[in-house]
């Protein structure tokens, strides 16, 4: 089991005191491993297991215990044969109607430390945010990064190279499971395939109830044909009515945010970075796992471009980036990041083949006047580094420590 430091550090300040801890992420990112792992934690800190309560409510077992009271009179059962602090776990949680009601009730009631778990985003919205207001801290839990991908991918396969393990990357993406199929190609698309059907059933029609599934596959097949790539709702509305399906702009955006409240898709803002402001029109999106894409839809070597750059914003939230989409009058940056007055910014590309590519690359970043640190990430060999900004092989920026 990967211990996942990253998710770690950032939990383990808040282990043991009265804020709930929410992990949320797309359906199987490993958000019950993180459950574990904080349990293997407390219980070498001296916690007992009689102190631990863990329930998965999409295990049938537990289908008698998905509405507030219900669960609120099972916990206080079990509790009262427990001497100090009660440690509770909750594996997707929206599974249980009114749900934050008995949360609540257990903070005020019982001398416990609560963890849940969710594959959407509006488990921290509407009525929660007036239950349990300024009491929980939310951590969202991502596919593996290319090291953790790499970390487990040599249990399975020792000897493979950096260069292999990334190649294997970039096909089947860091879904956690996949190394129980032995990183097989075949048995892997299939899992993605089914994981990808899965969260577009519960995740999105369910929860959203959605009758038009055939405009909202559509529209996702549009958003993940066109990763990376800058446009709006009217444009969507356009390309739809194309082909012969009418829908508005207002409705496209609905569809979008039920996607995105999923954890399918990440929506990236544009930033004029002259004017300070963030624009409000033709945002970028990008797919939580690009081996779901290419499962799916197929295409990521065809794309490579557009993948590269979906990977390394996907490792940029990982590592606690806000990140923006950067205009500097007739330019664009890929990605502007902050985190706590921190900056950087980065451009992605498959190759710097041509003295043309490498001038529109390298010149995105000729309007900026800051000193922070400026990266051209590429698949090549070579460091092309020049005028202060920085090129990097794209393994090697995924695998850095930190950038600076």
């Amino acid at each position: 089991m990967i211990k996942r430091e990253i998710y770690m550090s950032r939990i383990r300040p808040f282990i043991g005191n009265e804020l709930i801890k929410v992990l949320t992420g797309i359906r199987r990112s490993g958000k019950s491993v993180m459950l574990s792992l904080i349990q293997e934690e407390l219980a070498q800190n001296g916690v007992q297991p009689e102190q631990f309560i863990s329930l998965n409510f999409e295990n049938m077992s537990n289908a008698h215990l998905c509405t507030a009271v219900a669960l609120h009179d099972e916990i206080l059962r079990r509790t009262k044969e427990i001497s100090g602090k009660v440690y509770l776990f909750f594996d997707e949680i929206q599974e249980v109607a009114d749900w934050e009601k008995c949360i609540n009730s257990f903070r005020v009631e019982l001398d416990c430390d609560i963890y849940i778990t969710g594959s959407n985003a509006k488990l921290l919205s509407g009525e929660l945010a007036t239950y349990l207001a300024g009491r929980y801290v939310e951590f969202v839990i991502y596919p593996f990064s290319f090291r953790e991908f790499m970390e487990l991918y040599h249990t399975v396969y020792e000897g493979a190279d950096e260069r292999q393990c990334f190649t294997k990357y970039l096909t089947l993406g860091g879904m956690p499971y996949l190394s129980n199929l032995r990183y097989d190609d075949a048995a892997s698309r299939q899992y993605l395939r089914d994981l990808f059907n899965s969260v577009e059933l519960k995740d999105i029609i369910k929860r959203n109830n959605i009758r038009d599934v055939d405009m909202l596959e559509r529209i996702i097949a549009y958003i993940t044909s066109n990763i990376g790539t800058t446009f709006s709702s009217t444009a969507i509305s356009k390309y739809l009515k194309s082909e012969g399906r009418s829908v508005s702009p207002e409705t496209v955006l609905n569809y979008i945010k039920a996607c995105t409240d999923a954890f399918l898709f990440y929506q990236v803002k544009r930033q004029d970075l002259q004017g300070k402001k963030i624009l409000t029109v033709n945002e970028k999106y990008y797919v939580a796992d690009h081996g779901v894409r290419e499962a799916v839809y197929g295409g990521n070597m065809k794309d490579i471009n557009l993948v590269l750059e979906n990977v390394v914003y996907m490792e940029l939230l990982r590592r606690g980036y806000s990140v923006t989409v950067g205009k500097v009058s007739d330019k664009e940056i890929d990605f502007v990041c902050e985190d706590h007055g921190k900056k950087l910014y980065v451009q992605v590309s498959y190759l710097l083949a041509s003295e043309e590519t490498i001038q529109r690359e390298f010149g995105a970043f000729a309007g900026v006047r800051d000193n922070f640190p400026k990266y051209v990430v590429t698949m090549d060999e070579l460091d092309m580094s020049r005028d202060g900004i920085k090129h990097r092989n794209i393994r090697d920026f995924l695998l850095a420590e930190e950038w600076n």
